[in-house]
Protein backbone atom coordinates (compact mmCIF):
# COMPACT_ATOMS: atom_id res chain seq x y z
CA UNK A 1 0.00 0.00 0.00
CA UNK A 2 1.07 3.55 -0.56
CA UNK A 3 1.79 5.81 2.00
CA UNK A 4 0.00 9.17 1.68
CA UNK A 5 2.25 12.26 1.69
CA UNK A 6 1.86 15.64 2.85
CA UNK A 7 4.43 18.28 2.72
CA UNK A 8 4.28 21.73 4.86
CA UNK A 9 6.45 24.28 3.36
CA UNK A 10 8.84 26.18 6.30
CA UNK A 11 10.01 29.36 3.63
CA UNK A 12 12.27 30.57 6.33
CA UNK A 13 14.80 27.75 5.67
CA UNK A 14 13.43 26.48 2.23
CA UNK A 15 12.64 23.10 4.08
CA UNK A 16 9.56 20.81 3.80
CA UNK A 17 8.57 19.07 6.51
CA UNK A 18 6.32 15.64 5.84
CA UNK A 19 3.24 14.15 7.23
CA UNK A 20 2.94 10.18 6.47
CA UNK A 21 0.57 8.18 6.97
CA UNK A 22 -0.94 5.21 6.10
CA UNK A 23 -4.79 5.54 5.30
CA UNK A 24 -5.38 2.37 6.09
CA UNK A 25 -5.09 2.12 9.98
CA UNK A 26 -4.37 5.86 10.02
CA UNK A 27 -0.93 5.77 11.72
CA UNK A 28 1.50 8.50 10.76
CA UNK A 29 5.00 9.64 11.08
CA UNK A 30 6.55 13.16 10.76
CA UNK A 31 9.86 14.04 8.94
CA UNK A 32 11.85 16.98 9.41
CA UNK A 33 9.49 19.28 11.47
CA UNK A 34 10.71 23.02 11.93
CA UNK A 35 10.95 25.05 14.62
CA UNK A 36 10.43 29.12 13.76
CA UNK A 37 13.39 30.66 14.95
CA UNK A 38 14.29 34.78 14.44
CA UNK A 39 18.22 35.07 14.21
CA UNK A 40 17.58 39.14 14.85
CA UNK A 41 15.42 38.62 18.02
CA UNK A 42 16.20 35.35 19.21
CA UNK A 43 12.12 34.52 19.19
CA UNK A 44 11.32 30.69 18.85
CA UNK A 45 7.61 30.00 17.67
CA UNK A 46 5.66 26.94 16.77
CA UNK A 47 3.19 28.18 14.21
CA UNK A 48 4.77 26.04 11.48
CA UNK A 49 4.94 22.70 13.82
CA UNK A 50 1.41 23.40 14.95
CA UNK A 51 -0.20 23.61 11.06
CA UNK A 52 1.29 20.13 11.16
CA UNK A 53 -0.59 19.39 14.52
CA UNK A 54 -3.64 20.85 12.71
CA UNK A 55 -3.63 18.54 10.04
CA UNK A 56 -3.61 15.41 12.28
CA UNK A 57 -6.17 16.16 14.18
CA UNK A 58 -8.34 16.86 11.13
CA UNK A 59 -7.15 13.53 9.74
CA UNK A 60 -7.76 11.75 12.89
CA UNK A 61 -4.39 10.10 12.28
CA UNK A 62 -2.21 8.78 15.33
CA UNK A 63 1.55 9.17 15.39
CA UNK A 64 4.25 7.07 16.00
CA UNK A 65 7.28 8.57 14.64
CA UNK A 66 8.97 11.85 14.66
CA UNK A 67 11.76 11.00 12.45
CA UNK A 68 15.10 13.32 11.18
CA UNK A 69 16.87 12.36 8.23
CA UNK A 70 19.68 14.74 9.73
CA UNK A 71 21.01 16.79 12.73
CA UNK A 72 19.85 20.01 10.30
CA UNK A 73 22.26 22.76 10.03
CA UNK A 74 19.72 25.45 8.61
CA UNK A 75 16.82 24.95 10.62
CA UNK A 76 16.22 24.48 14.41
CA UNK A 77 14.11 21.23 15.05
CA UNK A 78 10.54 21.40 16.53
CA UNK A 79 11.04 18.04 17.57
CA UNK A 80 10.81 17.85 20.92
CA UNK A 81 7.77 20.27 21.37
CA UNK A 82 6.03 18.10 18.84
CA UNK A 83 6.47 15.28 21.18
CA UNK A 84 5.53 17.36 24.20
CA UNK A 85 2.35 17.88 21.97
CA UNK A 86 2.07 14.12 21.07
CA UNK A 87 3.94 12.44 23.92
CA UNK A 88 3.24 8.74 22.25
CA UNK A 89 5.64 9.39 19.41
CA UNK A 90 9.27 8.66 19.55
CA UNK A 91 12.01 11.01 18.50
CA UNK A 92 14.79 9.09 15.82
CA UNK A 93 17.55 9.42 13.75
CA UNK A 94 20.20 7.77 12.48
CA UNK A 95 23.37 6.24 14.84
CA UNK A 96 25.51 8.11 12.91
CA UNK A 97 24.59 11.34 15.16
CA UNK A 98 26.95 9.95 17.86
CA UNK A 99 29.68 11.71 15.74
CA UNK A 100 27.96 14.59 14.95
CA UNK A 101 27.42 15.06 18.58
CA UNK A 102 31.22 14.46 19.46
CA UNK A 103 32.44 16.84 16.89
CA UNK A 104 30.16 19.38 17.79
CA UNK A 105 30.72 19.32 22.00
CA UNK A 106 33.47 20.21 21.19
CA UNK A 107 33.11 22.82 18.75
CA UNK A 108 30.02 24.46 21.38
CA UNK A 109 32.62 23.34 24.09
CA UNK A 110 29.90 21.92 26.08
CA UNK A 111 31.94 19.75 28.38
CA UNK A 112 31.74 16.26 29.49
CA UNK A 113 28.44 16.13 31.51
CA UNK A 114 26.77 16.70 27.55
CA UNK A 115 26.41 12.90 26.37
CA UNK A 116 27.43 11.86 23.05
CA UNK A 117 25.56 8.92 23.22
CA UNK A 118 22.33 9.91 21.51
CA UNK A 119 20.21 9.38 24.34
CA UNK A 120 18.74 12.87 23.84
CA UNK A 121 16.83 10.58 21.25
CA UNK A 122 14.12 8.63 21.65
CA UNK A 123 15.29 5.59 18.76
CA UNK A 124 18.72 5.43 17.00
CA UNK A 125 18.37 4.00 13.51
CA UNK A 126 21.20 1.32 11.87
CA UNK A 127 21.83 0.90 8.19
CA UNK A 128 18.93 -1.26 6.82
CA UNK A 129 16.82 -1.25 9.61
CA UNK A 130 13.06 -2.28 9.10
CA UNK A 131 10.04 -1.04 10.82
CA UNK A 132 6.19 0.08 10.21
CA UNK A 133 4.22 3.19 10.01
CA UNK A 134 0.82 0.89 10.22
CA UNK A 135 0.73 -1.82 8.00
CA UNK A 136 2.97 0.11 5.97
CA UNK A 137 6.70 -1.52 6.24
CA UNK A 138 9.23 1.22 6.42
CA UNK A 139 13.33 0.80 5.86
CA UNK A 140 16.27 3.15 6.74
CA UNK A 141 19.35 4.12 4.42
CA UNK A 142 22.56 5.26 5.59
CA UNK A 143 23.17 7.98 2.98
CA UNK A 144 26.13 9.69 5.02
CA UNK A 145 28.16 12.31 3.00
CA UNK A 146 26.26 15.49 3.83
CA UNK A 147 26.72 14.68 7.15
CA UNK A 148 27.90 11.81 9.33
CA UNK A 149 24.39 10.52 10.49
CA UNK A 150 22.55 11.38 7.45
CA UNK A 151 19.56 8.53 6.44
CA UNK A 152 16.70 8.54 4.03
CA UNK A 153 13.36 6.64 4.96
CA UNK A 154 12.68 4.68 2.56
CA UNK A 155 8.46 3.85 3.29
CA UNK A 156 6.05 2.26 1.00
CA UNK A 157 6.66 3.50 -2.40
CA UNK A 158 8.28 6.62 -1.01
CA UNK A 159 11.63 8.16 -0.42
CA UNK A 160 12.77 10.40 2.18
CA UNK A 161 16.25 11.81 1.46
CA UNK A 162 16.79 14.72 3.53
CA UNK A 163 19.92 16.67 2.16
CA UNK A 164 21.78 14.26 -0.06
CA UNK A 165 19.24 14.80 -3.42
CA UNK A 166 17.60 18.05 -4.03
CA UNK A 167 15.06 18.56 -7.20
CA UNK A 168 17.16 16.98 -9.88
CA UNK A 169 17.51 20.85 -11.27
CA UNK A 170 19.11 21.26 -7.87
CA UNK A 171 21.30 18.92 -7.76
CA UNK A 172 23.18 17.27 -4.61
CA UNK A 173 23.93 18.70 -1.05
CA UNK A 174 27.26 20.15 0.19
CA UNK A 175 29.99 17.43 1.46
CA UNK A 176 32.29 20.03 3.29
CA UNK A 177 30.30 20.21 7.33
CA UNK A 178 32.27 18.44 9.46
CA UNK A 179 31.99 14.46 8.57
CA UNK A 180 31.44 15.40 5.64
CA UNK A 181 32.35 13.39 2.11
CA UNK A 182 31.58 13.98 -1.09
CA UNK A 183 33.20 10.77 -2.71
CA UNK A 184 30.58 9.09 0.87
CA UNK A 185 27.48 11.19 -0.69
CA UNK A 186 28.12 9.53 -4.29
CA UNK A 187 28.15 6.24 -2.72
CA UNK A 188 24.70 6.98 -0.90
CA UNK A 189 23.61 8.45 -3.70
CA UNK A 190 24.21 4.84 -6.02
CA UNK A 191 22.78 3.10 -3.33
CA UNK A 192 19.52 5.26 -3.53
CA UNK A 193 20.04 4.67 -7.57
CA UNK A 194 19.53 1.26 -7.03
CA UNK A 195 15.84 1.86 -6.18
CA UNK A 196 12.63 0.92 -9.06
CA UNK A 197 12.86 4.25 -11.05
CA UNK A 198 8.84 4.47 -9.77
CA UNK A 199 10.07 5.66 -6.19
CA UNK A 200 8.87 8.52 -4.90
CA UNK A 201 11.48 10.61 -3.95
CA UNK A 202 10.99 13.51 -1.57
CA UNK A 203 13.21 16.14 -0.77
CA UNK A 204 14.36 17.99 2.32
CA UNK A 205 15.10 21.61 0.66
CA UNK A 206 13.81 23.48 -2.46
CA UNK A 207 15.88 26.61 -3.71
CA UNK A 208 13.55 27.26 -6.79
CA UNK A 209 16.68 27.85 -9.12
CA UNK A 210 15.92 29.35 -11.86
CA UNK A 211 12.85 31.27 -10.24
CA UNK A 212 10.29 28.18 -10.79
CA UNK A 213 7.74 27.49 -8.51
CA UNK A 214 8.96 25.42 -5.68
CA UNK A 215 8.61 21.68 -5.50
CA UNK A 216 9.45 18.73 -3.22
CA UNK A 217 8.74 15.56 -5.22
CA UNK A 218 10.50 13.41 -8.07
CA UNK A 219 11.54 9.99 -8.67
CA UNK A 220 14.57 7.70 -8.71
CA UNK A 221 14.28 7.85 -12.60
CA UNK A 222 13.98 11.34 -13.17
CA UNK A 223 16.53 11.54 -10.19
CA UNK A 224 18.74 9.09 -12.73
CA UNK A 225 18.23 11.00 -16.21
CA UNK A 226 18.82 14.17 -14.79
CA UNK A 227 20.05 15.24 -12.23
CA UNK A 228 22.69 18.12 -12.61
CA UNK A 229 25.70 17.00 -10.54
CA UNK A 230 25.03 13.09 -10.31
CA UNK A 231 22.94 12.03 -13.13
CA UNK A 232 23.70 7.91 -13.94
CA UNK A 233 26.95 7.64 -15.68
CA UNK A 234 29.09 10.86 -14.30
CA UNK A 235 31.80 8.94 -12.54
CA UNK A 236 32.57 9.43 -8.68
CA UNK A 237 35.68 11.62 -9.48
CA UNK A 238 33.85 14.07 -11.33
CA UNK A 239 31.62 14.19 -9.35
CA UNK A 240 33.84 14.82 -6.04
CA UNK A 241 35.73 17.21 -8.34
CA UNK A 242 32.64 19.33 -9.01
CA UNK A 243 31.59 19.10 -5.41
CA UNK A 244 34.37 20.19 -3.57
CA UNK A 245 34.84 23.01 -6.15
CA UNK A 246 31.36 24.32 -5.37
CA UNK A 247 31.45 23.76 -1.88
CA UNK A 248 34.13 26.26 -1.76
CA UNK A 249 32.23 29.10 -2.92
CA UNK A 250 29.23 28.56 -0.39
CA UNK A 251 28.70 30.19 2.34
CA UNK A 252 27.97 28.92 5.62
CA UNK A 253 24.31 28.44 6.29
CA UNK A 254 22.60 31.48 8.34
CA UNK A 255 21.34 29.18 11.30
CA UNK A 256 24.11 26.65 11.41
CA UNK A 257 25.52 27.91 14.43
CA UNK A 258 21.58 28.23 16.04
CA UNK A 259 21.06 25.02 15.15
CA UNK A 260 22.78 22.23 15.68
CA UNK A 261 23.45 23.16 19.07
CA UNK A 262 19.62 22.48 19.63
CA UNK A 263 19.59 20.06 16.82
CA UNK A 264 22.34 17.37 18.49
CA UNK A 265 19.82 17.96 21.54
CA UNK A 266 16.47 16.03 19.84
CA UNK A 267 15.49 19.89 19.57
CA UNK A 268 15.65 20.51 22.74
CA UNK A 269 16.24 24.21 24.00
CA UNK A 270 19.12 24.75 26.22
CA UNK A 271 18.12 24.99 30.18
CA UNK A 272 17.09 28.35 31.66
CA UNK A 273 20.08 29.63 33.33
CA UNK A 274 19.31 31.53 36.86
CA UNK A 275 17.09 34.51 35.52
CA UNK A 276 14.65 32.04 33.23
CA UNK A 277 16.25 32.89 30.51
CA UNK A 278 17.76 30.06 27.91
CA UNK A 279 20.83 30.72 25.51
CA UNK A 280 22.57 29.47 22.64
CA UNK A 281 26.19 29.82 22.37
CA UNK A 282 27.84 31.34 19.38
CA UNK A 283 31.50 30.02 19.11
CA UNK A 284 33.86 32.94 17.48
CA UNK A 285 36.01 32.50 14.83
CA UNK A 286 36.09 28.78 14.67
CA UNK A 287 34.91 28.39 11.17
Amino acid sequence: MKPSVEAFFHAQSHTFTYLVSDPASRRAAIIDPCLDFDPKSGRTGTASAQAVLDAIATQGLAVDWILETHAHADHLSAARWLKSQLPDARIAIGAGITRVQQTFREVYNLGVDFPVDGRQFDHLFVDDERFSIGSIEARVIATPGHTNDSVSYLIGDALFVGDSLFMPDGGTARCDFPGGSAELLYASIQRLYGLPDTTRVYVCHDYAPGGREIRHQTTIGEQKAANIHVRQGVPVEDYVAMRRARDATLEMPTLILPAIQVNIRAGELPEPEGNGVRYLKLPLDRF
